[in-house]
C-alpha cells in the first residue's frame, strides 16, 4: 500500500513503531517517496531502538517530529498525543489493523474530528485484529482493498508518476496536558455517559485540550466511547 501509494507522489506519515508503521516507512521509502515520522519521544531517543537505522533513512529525505523536548523517554501516554499529531498532519488515514480497543481507534476518531478520511482494509471475519477495522467500514470509513481505492478517493490518477511537491505547513493544536484536569474531566462524565459537547460546556478546558484528556483516560483504560457518549470504565 505505502509502495505504491508514495510512488504516486503522496507522502506517507505513521509513527515508527513496529509492525504496521515500520512497513508504511519502509513502503514509501522502496517507492522513492517522501515519509515523516512522527515519534512520541525525543527525537534523539528512537524506539524502538531497532528502527535507528530506518530513521536514519527516512531524515535523509523526510522528516523526524516530536513535540517532546530532548532525552524524553517512551512513556505510554504520549503516544496518543503522537497519534494526534499524525492524524492532524494527513489528508487520510488508513487502518490496516485494530482491535476494538486499540490506539489505530483513537487514531480514526481523531482523524474524523479533524476532518480528515478514514480508510480501512477489511480482514477475516473471525479475527479480533480485523474487528475494528470492520467497525469503522459500518460507521462510514471507505473500505480499501488496493491503493487505487485511496488513490481515487483522493482524486489522483494512480497510473502516472507524480511529482513530490512540499505539503503546505499543517496548523496542528499542540495540547497541554495536566494531570489535575484529566481527574475534573473523569469527574464530569456522568454514570450514564456524557456526550463531548456536555463535557467542554462544564470543564474550563479548550476543545483541543479537552480532547487531549480524553485521549489520555481513554488510552489508561479509564474511560471508553459507545454511541457517541463516554463512559467511565469499570
Amino acid at each position: 500500500m505505502a509502495r505504491e501509494i508514495s510512488k504516486a507522489g503522496i507522502q506517507i506519515c505513521s509513527g515508527l513503531a513496529s509492525g504496521v508503521d515500520t512497513k508504511a516507512h519502509q513502503g514509501a521509502l522502496d517507492g522513492n517517496g517522501r515519509t515523516t515520522a512522527v515519534v512520541g519521544t525525543g527525537i534523539d531517543r528512537i524506539y524502538p531502538a531497532k528502527n535507528a537505522k530506518l530513521a536514519d533513512n527516512i531524515i535523509e529525505d523526510g522528516a523526524l517530529i516530536s513535540e517532546f523536548p530532548l532525552g524524553t523517554t517512551p512513556l505510554f501516554r504520549n503516544f496518543p498525543r503522537r497519534n494526534q499529531v499524525i492524524s492532524g498532519l494527513c489528508e487520510g488515514t488508513l487502518v490496516v489493523e485494530a482491535t476494538m480497543k486499540s490506539g489505530s481507534l483513537i487514531t480514526a476518531r481523531l482523524a474524523v474530528e479533524q476532518n480528515r478520511d478514514v480508510f480501512a482494509l477489511p480482514g477475516p471475519i473471525g479475527s479480533l485484529q480485523s474487528r475494528g477495522s470492520h467497525y469503522l467500514i459500518k460507521q462510514g470509513a471507505k473500505l480499501v482493498e488496493e491503493p487505487s481505492d485511496i488513490l481515487e478517493e483522493m482524486g489522483i490518477d494512480g497510473t502516472k508518476t507524480i511529482p513530490i511537491k512540499d505539503p503546505a505547513p499543517s496548523k496542528v493544536a499542540v495540547p497541554n496536558l495536566d494531570t489535575k484536569c484529566g481527574s475534573t474531566v473523569l469527574e464530569l462524565i456522568e454514570d450514564h455517559g456524557s456526550l463531548f459537547e456536555s463535557i467542554l460546556a462544564e470543564c474550563q478546558l479548550q476543545l483541543q485540550e479537552l480532547h487531549a484528556q480524553l485521549m489520555e483516560l481513554e488510552a489508561d483504560g479509564l474511560i471508553h466511547q459507545k454511541g457517541g457518549r463516554y463512559y467511565r470504565s469499570n
